[in-house]
């Protein structure tokens, strides 16, 4: 097609950017309201009526441990795009070298199909295996925390998950989408700067081209999964918390170890 036609697509691409920001932002704050009932249910269900003081050693350690879960979580997943993104590059690169009518565009459509099905299949399963680890990550620390070191570190874990996720969520969310629509801008020379003036094959250009591939993973990926973990690490809590209470009233199996040793 025409470049008028790149035109167009590149602009409403550019508002679909914008407006699903606002969105995505709208899904964040949703994550957040639900995590924080979840974490009230979590409380009430465990009968604690004082409240929860971050200022207990236990609770403001795992604070800063619930803190840093969103930051391991993003980089895992920014880290699996990268990876799943790479084998999709070497097997195209692949397929154009073992057979020369791709490029000349004469190659027959049984064959275009069956190398589209190949990238496809290395999309799908990447999709699957590569959130393995994040998956296991949110699962496993609230139940981690729980067990070993009660329900005042769950407490602290969930704090730190909700303020950290919300804040991380939203940056990465609208970068992600303000790198993307500057490649754009650049590439459309619509900037009254005469450096960003001068389109693609400039090294503002290949800068920007590094900032949407970063920005695309950035808001397509790691910030709206935030939003699940905010409210799996809750909801998961909420459900085990009778288990948790079972071990040593709360306390985990930390205190019952150190109990056993000072006797």
């Amino acid at each position: 097609m025409g470049e008028e036609v790149r035109d167009c697509t590149d602009a409403l691409d550019a508002a679909g950017n914008t407006t699903a920001a606002i969105g995505k932002g709208f899904a964040i704050g949703s994550a957040a309201l639900v995590s924080l009932a979840l974490y009230g249910a979590f409380v009430v269900r465990l009968g604690i009526t004082t409240g929860v003081n971050i200022l207990e050693p236990l609770t403001f350690s795992f604070l800063l441990v619930g803190s840093m879960l969103p930051y391991w979580f993003s980089a895992l997943t920014m880290k699996s795009v990268g990876e799943a993104a790479g084998a999709m590059v070497a097997e195209v690169k692949h397929q154009f070298k073992s057979d020369d009518r791709l490029m000349k565009g004469t190659a027959p459509k049984a064959v275009i199909a069956a190398n589209r099905e190949r990238c496809i299949a290395i999309s799908t399963t990447a999709s699957l295996r590569e959130m393995i680890a994040p998956s296991a990550l949110v699962m496993f620390a609230p139940l981690v925390a729980g067990t070993f070191f009660g329900v005042y570190a769950v407490f602290g874990l969930l704090t730190g998950g909700l303020v950290s996720g919300v804040q991380l969520a939203i940056s990465m969310s609208n970068t992600g989408g303000a790198w993307d629509n500057a490649k754009k801008f650049i590439e459309q020379k619509l900037s009254d700067d005469p450096e960003l003036k001068k389109g693609k094959g400039t090294d503002v250009h290949k800068a920007a081209v590094v900032g949407d591939t970063v920005g695309d993973p950035l808001k397509d990926t790691s910030g709206p999964a935030l939003n699940i973990l905010m409210k799996l690490m809750a909801i998961l809590s909420l459900v085990f918390a009778d288990y948790f209470w079972s071990i040593n009233e709360g306390k985990g199996l930390f205190n019952v170890a150190v109990a056993v040793a000072r006797r």
